[in-house]
């Protein structure tokens, strides 16, 4: 009873488990699906160069927009801050930076390498030299552009673009060779539904749940198996006393002519036969009489007489406050082994006979049974009840496994996404 109810209260929160995972794998994802989204730039750069005879056409295709850019086409001549005492300026953090533009130029670009200064103060220091745009490169060649965030700099196009092909260009610039840039508006990548944040919540909430459960599964197991061991102690203890309430109990061999010979008298209520001359029976305190060799496994298995109930403990004083084990359903091939073939095939027959001596046994042990539920459970009691442990306890595993392969596959494709 104890194992059935801690076990049900357990499975209420194993069956919760799904659903924490699940909300703990939405949620997270859902807070960043906006600010993940962008918009990719196609951009194309020509060279005016008379060394090649005609213009050149390079071609940047990982652009990206910034966050707070208009996301519309335009195109001018792209430009770079002029050196400032003598050293290259390529960020554009300097007050100090200037650009310069030819003379009746309407549209240019800045181009600037990120680093030093935020993407905004770099944005406005090129819009306060009247810039169309402002391209940002990244200063590190493995890394990918990034949606840049520079609330505040007005309508002036920001977009980020990778280092490959950056160096070409400002070799085209650094010998006064005009450069000139188209930036088209290419795609709206939506966001990812599974960030790194997520990943992290995910594994954290898997964890916390794998602790707590596997807690309460070491202690539920503990209390059963400390429950199974009391249990045993006391069959244990109870079967000790039956075998040295047994020693104690009478025994006589029937002889001919005694009381048990005459067709009259009661059958042994066990095996239902009657007795024979050379007969060893056993007198109990109640004074019914039984064939020893039928009635002393049950009283190793019960301590009470098959008839009346009396427990034999307490009636010999032996163990007065122990209580005995009152179960009909006791084992039929314990109490038939080593008997004769006629016996076992009355055994056999015990549940299906009609004999009038029977039924005192069987009235009185009925009566008797306890209502607790107390009582030893019964074999097939016992395989549905593991059967059903272990299968929840199968089941949880399996989600288990499932979610961590699911985190383990969306965190490498992640990983693959942004390399």
């Amino acid at each position: 009873r104890w194992a059935r109810q801690h076990w049900n209260g357990g499975s209420s929160v194993l069956l919760l488990l799904p659903l924490l995972l699940w909300h703990g794998r939405v949620r997270p994802a859902g807070a960043d699906n906006t600010s993940q989204a962008y918009y990719t730039a196609l951009i194309n750069v020509t060279v005016l160069s008379p060394e090649r005879g005609g213009p050149t056409l390079l071609r940047i295709d990982r652009g990206r927009y910034g966050q707070d850019s208009p996301k519309v086409e335009v195109k001018g001549l792209l430009v770079t801050p002029v050196p400032i005492n003598g050293v290259a300026d390529r960020l554009g953090c300097d007050p100090r930076t200037r650009f310069q533009v030819p003379p009746n130029t309407k549209q240019w670009i800045a181009l600037l390498q990120r680093g030093n200064c935020t993407f905004k103060e770099k944005i406005l220091r090129a819009a306060s030299h009247n810039a169309t745009a402002v391209v940002i490169y990244n200063n590190v060649s493995s890394e990918e552009p990034v949606t840049m965030t520079h609330q505040g700099t007005g309508d002036i196009v920001a977009v980020m673009i990778t280092e490959s092909k950056v160096k070409e260009i400002l070799n085209y610039l650094e010998k006064n060779i005009s450069v000139l840039m188209a930036i088209a508006v290419g795609s709206r990548v939506p966001p990812k539904n599974f960030s790194r944040g997520s990943l992290v919540f995910v594994s954290i909430s898997f964890i916390v749940l794998m602790i707590i459960s596997s807690a309460w599964l070491i202690f539920y197991f503990i209390q059963k198996i400390r429950y199974t061991s009391a249990r045993d102690r006391n069959q244990r203890r109870l079967g000790d006393a039956a075998k040295k309430a047994i020693g104690k109990l009478t025994t006589r061999t029937v002889k001919k002519g005694d009381k048990e010979t005459d067709p009259d008298f009661d059958h042994c209520a066990v095996c239902i036969e009657s007795y024979k001359q050379n007969d060893v029976v056993r007198i109990l305190p109640c004074k019914h009489v039984f064939h020893k060799i039928c009635v002393d496994p049950w009283l190793s298995e019960h301590c009470t007489c098959p008839m009346c109930k009396l427990n034999i403990l307490k009636a010999l004083g032996i163990v007065p406050n122990m209580p005995c084990t009152d179960n009909v359903a006791f084992d039929m091939e314990r109490l038939t082994r080593g008997q004769p073939a006629s016996r076992r095939s009355a055994l056999g027959n015990f549940g299906t006979e009609s004999s009038l001596s029977l039924e005192p046994l069987r009235t009185s042990g009925m009566s008797q049974l306890p209502q607790d539920g107390e009582l030893t459970p019964r074999s097939g009691e016992i395989n549905i009840a593991v059967t059903k442990e272990w299968f929840i306890i199968a089941s949880f595993g399996l989600l288990s496994a499932l979610t961590l392969c699911y985190m383990i596959i969306k965190a490498t494709a992640s990983l693959n996404a942004n390399e």
